[in-house]
C-alpha cells in the first residue's frame, strides 16, 4: 500500500486517503445506525452514509492537499 501511495500524484495522494478514510468511517456509522433503526435494511444504510461520507472526504483531502501545496510554494520548498 505504501509503495502504490508513493506512485500516486500528490493532489491523488490526498484525495485517496480523504476518501478511504472517511468513507470507511461513514460505513461503520452507517452500518451501526441502521442496525439500531431497522437491521433487516442495515447494509443499505452502510452506503447511503458511505458514499456521501467518502465524496465529503475526497473534497476535504483535495483542500488539505491545496493548502499544503500552497505553503509549499510560498516557502519556497
Amino acid at each position: 500500500m505504501r509503495t502504490t501511495l508513493a506512485q500516486m500524484p500528490f493532489l491523488g495522494r490526498f484525495i485517496f486517503v480523504g476518501m478511504l478514510s472517511a468513507g470507511a468511517v461513514g460505513a461503520v456509522v452507517g452500518l451501526i445506525v441502521g442496525l439500531h433503526a431497522y437491521p433487516p435494511t442495515a447494509w443499505f444504510a452502510v452506503f447511503e452514509l458511505g458514499i456521501p461520507a467518502a465524496v465529503v472526504g475526497a473534497l476535504l483531502g483535495l483542500a488539505s492537499g491545496l493548502s499544503v501545496r500552497g505553503v509549499r510554494h510560498i516557502r519556497g520548498s
